[in-house]
């Protein structure tokens, strides 16, 4: 029986489940507000295929991780999976820093946010240390 990779499943579904819960809140909040004409249409462009650019990118990679739990040599998978922790840790980074940066220190609205990519990195990491199913 072919052994599974949990962690890169359980990580795909979070990944996926981000992708819905990002373009829900855009959907609710974002894109709505940027209707408002306070901006102008080159602002609201880029703000908007940025916020849906995101959605697209963890609903990929989501589904890229589902795909690779099935790869019987975890070699062959692992660098994706350290570039995808890579993509998301800088993203984290970047949006911390510009928060910090343009709230003067405020980051309260980005807690759950934080503390779910620091989970959903950890849980790839965790991954990339399962054994392969490699038959010798």
């Amino acid at each position: 029986m072919k052994k599974v990779n949990y962690y890169y499943i359980t990580a795909g579904l979070f990944a996926i489940l981000f992708s819905i819960t990002h373009e829900l809140n855009g959907l609710q909040r974002v894109i709505p507000a940027l209707s408002s004409g306070a901006l102008d249409i080159s602002a609201v462009t880029t703000i908007n295929y940025i916020w849906h650019v995101i959605t697209a990118e963890n609903f990929i990679f989501g589904i890229a991780f589902i795909i690779m739990a099935f790869y019987r040599d975890r070699k062959n998978v692992r660098f994706s999976a350290w570039l995808i922790c890579s993509i998301l840790l800088t993203r984290l980074f970047v949006i911390v820093g510009t928060t910090l940066i343009m709230t003067g220190g405020q980051i309260n609205d980005l807690i759950i946010d934080i503390i779910a990519i620091v989970i959903y990195t950890a849980i790839l990491l965790v991954g990339t240390r399962a054994k392969s199913d490699k038959k010798r």
